[in-house]
C-alpha cells in the first residue's frame, strides 16, 4: 500500500480497530468489511429481535379473521360471503383507518422516548386515544349505510343484508380495536413487542372458543360470528392493557391524565392523516382490484382472492422490519445520533432483502402448487400459477416499499410517503392496470402488471428520497417533536439544575455514568472533563417540556376541541339521516 492510502492509528475509528476484518481490505470490498463489523452485526441482531415478535404479533391479528372465516365455512355460501365481505368492509373503512392514524405514534413516541422525555410519551398516548375515538364516528357513519352502498354496487340483496347485520353488531368493537393499535404502538416504539404476541395467542384461543359456542352450540349464524369478533377485539384491548398494568410497563412514561393531552392536536393530525393514507391507499387499491375482478368472471375473482391472501401473508415479513426501522430510527434521532439512524436504515433494507428475495424465489418455484392450498378448482389454479410469476418480483419491490415506509415514519416524513403512494397507485398503477384489464382484455393479469409497475416506482422513489434527504434537519425536527433542547449552561458542578427550569420544563444533566440512553446512543462532540468544585464550566443539559409549540388557553381548548367533537358527531348524524331517507323511499 502507498503512503497516500495509509491511515494513521489516530484517524481510525474504534469500530474498525475492533473489527476482525481490519487489514483485509485488499481482498474484501470495503462495504463488505463494514457489513461484517461488530456495529453492523449488533444492529442486525437488534432489528431481528424486534422484527421477529412484530411478525408474530401481526400473524396473531390476521388469525382472528381467518379463524372466523373457517367457522363460517359450514354456514352456507351466502353466509360465508357475507362474513368475508363484512370483514373486508371493516378492514377498509375501519381498521385500516385506526392502524394508519395510530402510526403517527411511530414518529412521536419513538423520537420522544429516544430523547428521554419519558412523561411526554404518556401524554402523546392520551392525545392519540382522544383523537382516534373521535374518528370512530365517521367510520360508524359508513358502517350503518353499508347495505345501501353494497346494493348500489349490485351486490346480492341477501349478502348485503347479512353484511349490514354483521357490521351493526361490530360497531361497539371499533373503539377497542383503535385503542389496541395505540397500545401496541406505545409499547413497540419503546422496544417492547412480546406482550402483543402473548395477548394475541390468548385472543385467538378466546376467538376460537367464542365462535364454537356462538356458531356451533347456539347456532347464531352471521350474528354469532360478529359477536365473536366483537368479543375478540375487546379481549385483545383489555388483555394488553392488563399486561401493561400488571408488569408496570407504564410506570416510567405515564404521569396520569393531564390537560396537556388537549394541546398539539395539529401536530398529531399532520402526521396521522398522511400515515393513514400511506396504509389505506395500498389497502384500498387491492380491494378495488378485487371488485373489478368480480366484474369479469368468477374465476378471475377467485384468483384475485387467492392473490390477496398471499400478499397479506407475505406482507408480514417486511412488516416486522418496517416496525424495527421506525423504532430504531426514531429513537436514534430523538437521541441526536444521526450515524445510528443511518446505520439502522441500511440494516433494515439489507435484512428485508435477505428475507424477501428467498420468499419471492419460493413463490415462483411453487407456482403450480400454492393455489391448491386455497382452492381445488383447476381453472382458478391455472390462472393463479401465472399470476404468481408476477407476485414473486412484486413481493420484493413491495417489501422494499414497506420498509421504506418504516424509515419514513421513524424520520417523520409521512407526507412524502403519502404523496408517493397516491402517485404510484392512483395516478400510475391502477390506471395502467385497469386499462390492461379491460381495454387490452388481459383480465386480472393486466391489473397485476399495473400493480408491479406501481410498487417498483413507489419503492424506487422512496429509496431515492431517503438517500437524499437531510438527516441533520430530520434530527432537529425530532428534537422539537420530542420536546427536547440541548443547551450549554455555565454552572458549578454541584448546582441544582432544576432551578433554571421554567414551570413546564424539566432539565436533565447529560452524563454517561447516569444516562442509559447516552450509552446506547452517545452524543457526539460532548466532552465532560474532570474539574474542581470551584471551577465554572459550560455544562450540556437537556431541557424537556411536555408541550411543544403554541400553548392554548383553556378558552381556546374548549372552543377548538368542542368543535372537533361536534364535527365528529355530526358525521354520524348525517350518516343516520342518509340511512333514514334512503329507507323511507
Amino acid at each position: 500500500m502507498t503512503g497516500e492510502n495509509t491511515e494513521s492509528d489516530g484517524d481510525r475509528q474504534p469500530l474498525e480497530e475492533s473489527s476482525p476484518f481490519r487489514g483485509k481490505s485488499s481482498w474484501l470490498p470495503r462495504y463488505l468489511s463494514r457489513m461484517l463489523s461488530p456495529g453492523f452485526l449488533d444492529e442486525v441482531k437488534e432489528q431481528c429481535a424486534l422484527a421477529g415478535p412484530a411478525f408474530l404479533s401481526q400473524i396473531m391479528v390476521f388469525l382472528v379473521n381467518i379463524v372466523s372465516s373457517i367457522f363460517c365455512g359450514h354456514l352456507g355460501k351466502i353466509e360465508l360471503d357475507s362474513v368475508l365481505l363484512a370483514i373486508a368492509v371493516i378492514n377498509v373503512s375501519g381498521i385500516s383507518v385506526g392502524v394508519g392514524l395510530a402510526s403517527a405514534c411511530d414518529t412521536l413516541i419513538s423520537q420522544t422516548y429516544g430523547g428521554k422525555n419519558l412523561k411526554r410519551v404518556g401524554t402523546i398516548l392520551q392525545r392519540g386515544i382522544l383523537i382516534l375515538l373521535l374518528f370512530c364516528f365517521p367510520c360508524w357513519a359508513i358502517f350503518i349505510n353499508t347495505e345501501h352502498i353494497l346494493l348500489l354496487f349490485r351486490q346480492n340483496p341477501d349478502v348485503a343484508r347479512l353484511t349490514h347485520t354483521y357490521l351493526m353488531i361490530f360497531i361497539p368493537a371499533l373503539p377497542a380495536a383503535f385503542i389496541y393499535q395505540l397500545q401496541a404502538r406505545y409499547l413497540q416504539n419503546q422496544g417492547i413487542i412480546w406482550p402483543q404476541v402473548f395477548t394475541g395467542i390468548a385472543v385467538n384461543i378466546i376467538n376460537a372458543g367464542a365462535n364454537a359456542i356462538l356458531l356451533i352450540v347456539l347456532e347464531l349464524g352471521v350474528a354469532g360470528s360478529a359477536a365473536a369478533n366483537t368479543i375478540s377485539q375487546y379481549a385483545m384491548c383489555i388483555l394488553l392493557f392488563t399486561y401493561i398494568w400488571v408488569k408496570k410497563l407504564h410506570v416510567e412514561t405515564w404521569g396520569g391524565w393531564s390537560t396537556d393531552c388537549l394541546q398539539e392536536w395539529g401536530q398529531f393530525i399532520q402526521l396521522a392523516i398522511p400515515s393513514m393514507l400511506m396504509l389505506c391507499i395500498e389497502w384500498w387499491s387491492f380491494e378495488i382490484g378485487g371488485f373489478l375482478a368480480g366484474l369479469i368472471s368468477v374465476v378471475e375473482l377467485g384468483a384475485q382472492a387467492v392473490m390477496l391472501e398471499l400478499v397479506a401473508a407475505l406482507f408480514t415479513i417486511p412488516f416486522g422490519f418496517s416496525v424495527a426501522a421506525s423504532m430504531r430510527i426514531g429513537n436514534a434521532l430523538g437521541a441526536r445520533n444521526i450515524e445510528q439512524a443511518k446505520l439502522s436504515t441500511k440494516v433494515s433494507f439489507i435484512c428485508t432483502l435477505f428475507f424477501a428475495v428467498p420468499a419471492g424465489v419460493v413463490v415462483a418455484a411453487l407456482k403450480d402448487y400454492i393455489s391448491y392450498i386455497f382452492t381445488p378448482d383447476r381453472e382458478i389454479g391455472l390462472l393463479v400459477s401465472k399470476l404468481l410469476l408476477i407476485l414473486a418480483p412484486f413481493h420484493i419491490f413491495d417489501a422494499l416499499s414497506i420498509t421504506s415506509g418504516g424509515v419514513i415514519r421513524g424520520a417523520g416524513k409521512q407526507m412524502i410517503g403519502a404523496v408517493v403512494n397516491i402517485l404510484g397507485f392512483y395516478l400510475i398503477g391502477l390506471p395502467i392496470g385497469i386499462s390492461l384489464m379491460f381495454a387490452v382484455k388481459l383480465g386480472v393479469m393486466g391489473l397485476w402488471y399495473g400493480l408491479i409497475i406501481c410498487v417498483f416506482l413507489q419503492g424506487s422513489l422512496c429509496i431515492i428520497y431517503i438517500t437524499c434527504f437531510s438527516w441533520d434537519k430530520a434530527c432537529e425536527e425530532a428534537q422539537n417533536r420530542a420536546g427536547v433542547k440541548l443547551e450549554q449552561k455555565d454552572q458549578y458542578p454541584d448546582i441544582s439544575l432544576t432551578e433554571t427550569a421554567t414551570e413546564n420544563e424539566t432539565i436533565q444533566s447529560i452524563h454517561p455514568e447516569n444516562d442509559d440512553l447516552y450509552q446506547a446512543f452517545p452524543y457526539e462532540n460532548i466532552s465532560l472533563p474532570y474539574i474542581s468544585s470551584d471551577e465554572k464550566i459550560p455544562h450540556p443539559i437537556n431541557i424537556t417540556t411536555n408541550v411543544v409549540g403554541e400553548i392554548l388557553s383553556m378558552k381556546q381548548i374548549i372552543i377548538r376541541r368542542g368543535l372537533a367533537v361536534v364535527s365528529a358527531v355530526t358525521t354520524l348524524i348525517i350518516g343516520i339521516l342518509v340511512k333514514y331517507l334512503v329507507n323511507s323511499r
